[in-house]
């Protein structure tokens, strides 16, 4: 019984609207992760080649990015639960353009269609931030990992299930219909969430156009009474999604046409990844709630720095091996990211400080995209994993000199 309520008292936090949340992305991530080995194959498919892979990748992060300041703003003034609740049926539909898509446009389509429903992830972003108590901002963030992870794992085995038994584009279309499907059930359970913000207005329509002024005024506004620490983890964040976007819009190409994996084996690599997030989740959410948040964050640089070269430069076994690596830096670096916002900024302007940063992130995660397909087609195809590669390495002396840990966490 010791080891029983040990762990309860360790899970007890693990309640309301946190649990309704972990439950719904147990359910979405069934299927997230079964198109992503073959996406690009399948847009190549559809006829997407030249810099196809690039402009999907713009697209969807330019409509992201045009989101991101009302979705911030609507979040903090209008309330939590609504957004989620109605965003996550949007999403789930939005999943039929890829299911159905003719051409590769049809895929852009979708791409941009899904990205504007993600108008809601402030409100996500906020409403878990709400919801978990401070001491346990760490572990939270690697739970929300973990389910990820675990969650995920069977997906690349099932995508390579069907891409062995009925090809590749009848495959995928397979995989985006049960994709709608498990993101409807999840929308349906995400109607038992409780608002979190009191006194919340009623939402209409017109509050997505009339406030998106206001929206980018206060998100701008809100920088001046953040620690400066805030803006520099901004900055940070900011160089590591470009940098990541330049070589995941064409890992799996590169992977084909330059360490020459078999297309019927990419999806393999993704099975590592997602067994090693259910791994070390929770001792490194553990880590960033008992070591502070800086140290793990640039030991996940670090190490996302070593993934990067062993990637560039390996084989199937050492792409594996990078996959892991890879899996590890993102837990170290998104739970200690998150974790460290949290401390450093008041429920009031989380929504907003989110939104800005996703508005600035998306833009430059679209066109880290653009440039990482050009930079692969035009130039040498090791080129984008340098510039990732010296992105990191500048990111690593910016956590050192710029960001700092508050005395007192913010409640």
């Amino acid at each position: 019984m010791g080891l029983v309520d040990a762990l309860q008292r360790e899970f007890s936090f693990i309640t309301g609207n946190y649990r309704i949340l972990v439950i719904s992305w147990m359910i979405m991530d069934l299927a997230f992760e079964m198109p992503a080995p073959n996406f690009q194959y399948y847009v190549e498919a559809l006829g997407g080649t030249g810099v196809a892979l690039g402009l999907i990748g713009l697209g969807n992060f330019l409509a992201m990015a045009a989101v991101a300041f009302p979705g911030g703003y609507l979040t903090d003034k209008y309330g939590r639960r609504w957004l989620i609740t109605t965003m996550t049926f949007g999403m789930a539909l939005s999943w039929l353009f890829y299911a159905l898509a003719p051409t590769w446009h049809f895929i852009l389509l979708g791409s941009i269609v899904s990205s504007l429903c993600l108008i809601y992830q402030p409100a996500l972003f906020a409403m878990v931030q709400d919801s978990l108590p401070p001491e346990r901002r760490g572990m939270g963030s690697s739970i929300i990992q973990l389910i990820h992870g675990t969650f995920n794992t069977p997906g690349p085995i099932i995508a390579g299930f069907l891409l062995l038994r009925f090809g590749l584009i009848v495959s995928m279309r397979i995989i985006y219909l049960i994709m709608t499907a498990l993101f409807l059930a999840a929308a349906v359970w995400r109607l038992r969430l409780k608002e979190t913000i009191t006194n919340a207005k009623p939402i209409r329509f017109r509050y997505f156009i009339s406030s998106y002024p206001k929206a980018i005024k206060e998100s701008f506004a809100v920088w001046k009474v953040v620690p400066r620490s805030m803006f520099w983890l901004f900055i940070l964040q900011s160089l590591m999604m470009f940098g990541m976007s330049l070589i995941n819009v064409i890992n799996a190409l590169y992977a084909r046409d330059v360490l020459l994996i078999p297309e019927e084996q990419w999806w393999l690599v993704f099975i590592p990844l997602l067994l090693t997030i259910v791994v070390a989740s929770l001792p490194i959410g553990k880590a960033v709630d008992t070591l502070g948040r800086k140290p793990p964050l640039i030991a996940g640089l670090s190490v996302f720095g070593a993934a990067t070269w062993i990637f560039m430069t390996g084989d199937f076994l050492r792409v594996m091996v990078s996959m892991c690596l890879f899996a590890i830096g993102q837990l170290f670096v998104m739970s200690s990211v998150m974790a460290l916002a949290a401390d450093l900024v008041p429920p009031k302007n989380r929504g907003k400080i989110v939104g800005f940063r996703n508005f600035v992130g998306y833009i430059v995660m679209g066109f880290g995209m653009l440039l990482g397909n050009y930079l692969y087609i035009a130039s040498a195809p090791q080129m984008p994993f340098y510039v990732t590669f010296g992105l990191i390495a500048i990111g690593i002396p910016l956590v050192l000199f710029t960001v700092h840990e508050p005395e007192k966490r913010v409640d």
